[in-house]
């Protein structure tokens, strides 16, 4: 059997799948913990996690899956990894970690990004990084350089979350130019690593990791990880790619004007682009994409709304902790329209760049406690999520970008019929719904990346369509007039 496996490294938890190649199917998974992952935040707008949880879940789920599918070591010809993007790992020449991870969602570094926005000039960085330096990877780094500087001059390599993974398989540091672009490492007009970025930030060009291509062999599995994992030492990591990016790639969005969405903890819509169109205030990011080439740009323009299921997940933990989810959204579904004039702003997880990286909070505005209850609030948490959406994707076609069509994974806060119609209502967008996910995009990545597919369009061919979305024409003036309402709000608190 030729199987190929799909790491996906999530703020939440691992996910394994174990592709057949012949058939296209997926034949076995895996998750771990069974509880989200604990994220430490020992201040707020802090948020980090430890790089050995993360090994500890990989051999975990693989476990679950091998079982599973009895799946032999001999089976898996290669192997793919996609990840939460932006994370910071730092390790010492021992290849050991010397601090918890500083996650996507962490915003001490905002600061950080906006001095150099300023120093280096908004053209120089729109035009050189396409974006401002934000509270990306290497402003992460120079918190670490000013505030922990012993810690900083024990750093031998400093790389992202998935880099640490396949280290952790191969014993090699490496990474990918789409990895250095989420990051603001690389710089588009030179094609080469960000100089200029690095010296602002006093960072030595030497922790900077040798780079790979996205696709293609990366490393083999040695002994150790091979023992550790239940795999064949050898096997050849051949895929990875920030977990966004491979969201699009599982979806097989990588041609301009395609779109992808995702609704896991935060929330994306990314679509491609061959042409650099950058919003001015950076509120909408662009970044290489899996397929991207000076000959052939294939450039992510990426609206990112951090509030998304970790929203949903803490309203169903606070006001109905003994339900399921299907029961939650069957809760949210027995609301009218506008959740009876209650709005809530999702903006309680970090720094928001489609709000130039502030830290609004999230909020509940409207609520009359003699009518509304826990039903009212699911479905307030689940149209503010989806308005936010909304007032991303405005931005994102003011840069040129047609978001009317959008393909998603069937699954997180796209199985709620309350989420995905009211999205498809407010954006005017068909929404294509198809059977695959993050892990599963990896593992075709793996096999494509290691030459057993020829073409996309080879490693495509067992992509299903689910379910189409249409907007809800009869309801539409009552969506709107929901979207405005809860728009007019955020104004009002980001003008506050």
């Amino acid at each position: 059997m030729d199987c190929f496996l799909g790491i996906d490294l999530g703020s939440s938890s691992v996910k394994v799948s174990v592709l057949d190649g012949e058939t296209g199917k997926v034949v076995a998974k895996g998750l771990a913990p069974d509880t989200e992952a604990p994220i430490l935040s020992v201040q707020n707008g802090w948020a980090e996690q430890r790089p050995e949880d993360w090994w500890s879940y990989l051999k975990t789920a693989l476990q679950q899956a091998m079982v599973a599918g009895n799946i032999k070591a001999e089976d898996v010809k290669a192997i793919g990894i996609t990840y939460q993007m932006h994370g910071l790992v730092l390790v010492d020449k021992d290849l050991q970690v010397l601090r918890p991870s500083i996650i996507w969602c962490d915003s001490r570094a905002v600061p950080y990004g906006e001095k150099a926005f300023e120093a280096l000039g908004h053209d120089y960085c729109l035009t050189h990084l396409l974006n401002s330096p934000g509270n990306f990877t290497a402003a992460k780094l120079a918190w670490v350089r000013e505030n922990e500087p012993n810690l900083f001059n024990s750093i031998y390599k400093y790389m992202l979350p998935g880099d640490y993974l396949a280290m952790r398989m191969t014993g090699e540091v490496r990474t990918t130019v789409p990895g250095l672009s989420e990051g603001m490492n690389w710089d588009f007009a030179d094609n080469a690593v960000s100089d200029r970025l690095l010296a602002f930030f006093g960072i030595p060009a030497e922790m900077v990791a040798e780079t790979v291509p996205t696709f293609g062999e990366q490393g083999r599995v040695n002994k150790v990880a091979a023992t550790e994992l239940g795999l064949r030492e050898g096997t050849p990591v051949c895929y990875r790619a920030g977990d966004q990016p491979n969201n699009a790639f599982s979806l097989n969005v990588l041609n301009p004007g395609e779109i992808a969405a995702t609704a896991g903890t935060s929330g994306v819509v990314y679509g491609i682009s061959d042409k650099v169109s950058t919003d001015s205030r950076s509120r909408v990011n662009m970044f290489a994409h899996v397929n991207h080439s000076v000959e052939h740009p294939r450039l992510g323009v990426m609206h990112c709304t951090n509030g998304v299921g970790i929203m949903n997940a803490w309203m169903k933990r606070t006001v109905a902790p003994q339900v399921s989810y299907d029961q939650f959204n069957e809760m949210a579904a027995q609301v009218p329209i506008g959740s009876d004039g209650v709005t809530i702003l999702p903006f309680g997880n970090g720094a928001e760049r489609i709000l130039e990286n502030r830290q609004l909070g999230a909020s509940i505005h409207g609520i009359n406690f003699n009518n509304h209850n826990a039903s009212t609030l699911a479905r307030a948490a689940q149209e503010g999520v989806a308005f936010s959406f909304k007032y991303g994707m405005d931005i994102m076609q003011a840069t040129g970008m047609d978001t009317k069509v959008i393909r998603a994974g069937h699954a997180n806060m796209f199985l709620s019929p309350v989420f995905r119609t009211t999205l498809a209502t407010v954006a005017d967008a068909v929404i294509e719904l198809y059977d695959t996910d993050g892990s599963v995009g990896a593992a075709t990545g793996a096999a494509l990346g290691s030459g057993f597919f020829a073409t996309s369009e080879e490693a495509f061919r067992s992509l299903h369509k689910i379910e189409v979305v249409t907007p809800d024409w009869d309801h539409h003036d009552q969506y709107l007039e929901a979207y405005s309402r809860w728009e007019r709000i955020l104004r009002r608190e980001l003008n506050a």
